[in-house]
C-alpha cells in the first residue's frame, strides 16, 4: 500500500490512525492479529452493503512490515466535538443521533456474526469476576430476545461525523453485529454514563421516546453490555463497570 503524505490523528496502544489524501488509514501494530484487520474490512464492507452511508473500504495491505486499511475520508467535525462546543443545543444534537442510531437499527445484513454469540465470548472470557456471576450473566444473556437488526456496537458521539451540509455518517465498525437494538443502546448509555450521567440519562430517556422501548427492557442489558465492555480491559473504566454488573435488577 502506498501512502501520500500522511498526517497523525490518533495513536492507540495497538494502530496509528492517519489522514492520507481522500483516506484514513489504520496501520495496526505487529503482534496485531491479521484475521482482525481483515475481519474489520469485511464488517465495513457488509455495512456497506445495507445501503447505510458509511466511509467505505478502499484497500488492505501492507505498510513497512505492518496490515494497514485505507478508508474513504469524510471531512466534517465529530458530534462529541460540536456537542461539547455547543451545549445549549445539545438536546437538539442528541435527538439527531437517536434518528441515526435508529436508522442503523433499521438496517439487516445476515451475514454479520451474532451479537449474542459474540456477547457470550465475551463473558466466557472474563476473569474479572468469578463463575457465579458469569453463570447469571450469561443465564440472562441466553433469557433475552434474539433479534437480527444491524449494531453498531460502539456508537457513541465520537463516531458521527458531521459534514458541512450537516450530513451524519456513522465511522469504525470494527464491532458490527446483527442483534437486538436494546442492548446496543444499553452499550450507548454506558459509554455516555463513562463521562457523565446527565447526558445518559437524556440519551436513554430519547431512545425509549423514539423507539418506543421500555426503559427497563433497555436496562436489563447493562450488566451485560458491561461485562462485555470489561473485556477491553481499560484500567480507567474498570471500577465503574464493575458496579454495574453487580447490580442484578433495576427500578
Amino acid at each position: 500500500m502506498q501512502l501520500e503524505e500522511k498526517k497523525l490523528i490518533v495513536k492507540r496502544p495497538y494502530k496509528e490512525v492517519y489522514k492520507s489524501g481522500n483516506c484514513i488509514v489504520k496501520i495496526f501494530s505487529e503482534t496485531h492479529p491479521k484475521s482482525d484487520v481483515f475481519n474489520e474490512a469485511l464488517l465495513t464492507a457488509r455495512i456497506e452493503e445495507t445501503g447505510l452511508d458509511i466511509p467505505k473500504v478502499k484497500e488492505v495491505g501492507r505498510i513497512d512490515g505492518r496490515w494497514a486499511i485505507a478508508i474513504e475520508y469524510k471531512d466534517g467535525r465529530t458530534l462529541e466535538e460540536m456537542m461539547k462546543a455547543d451545549r445549549k443545543n445539545m438536546e437538539k444534537y442528541m435527538a439527531d443521533f437517536v434518528e441515526l442510531q435508529l436508522l442503523v437499527h433499521s438496517k439487516t445484513s445476515p451475514l454479520l456474526k451474532g451479537m449474542k454469540d459474540k456477547l457470550s465470548r465475551q463473558i466466557n472470557s472474563l476473569r474479572e469476576v468469578d463463575a457465579t456471576t458469569r453463570y447469571e450473566l450469561l443465564t440472562r444473556l441466553e433469557s433475552m430476545p434474539k433479534h437480527n437488526k444491524v449494531c453498531h456496537g460502539d456508537f457513541n458521539p465520537s463516531n458521527v461525523i458531521v459534514g458541512k451540509n450537516g450530513e451524519m455518517t456513522v465511522v469504525d465498525w470494527a464491532h458490527a453485529t446483527q442483534g437486538n437494538a436494546s442492548a446496543d443502546a444499553a452499550m450507548t448509555y454506558l459509554l455516555f454514563a463513562l463521562k457523565g450521567q446527565e447526558t445518559a440519562d437524556m440519551y436513554l430517556n430519547l431512545f425509549c421516546k423514539k423507539s418506543d422501548t421500555a426503559r427497563q427492557y433497555v436496562q436489563q442489558w447493562l450488566p451485560i453490555v458491561a461485562a462485555a465492555q470489561l473485556t477491553k480491559q481499560n484500567e480507567l473504566e474498570k471500577d465503574f463497570l464493575m458496579k454495574w454488573i453487580d447490580v442484578i435488577d433495576y427500578q
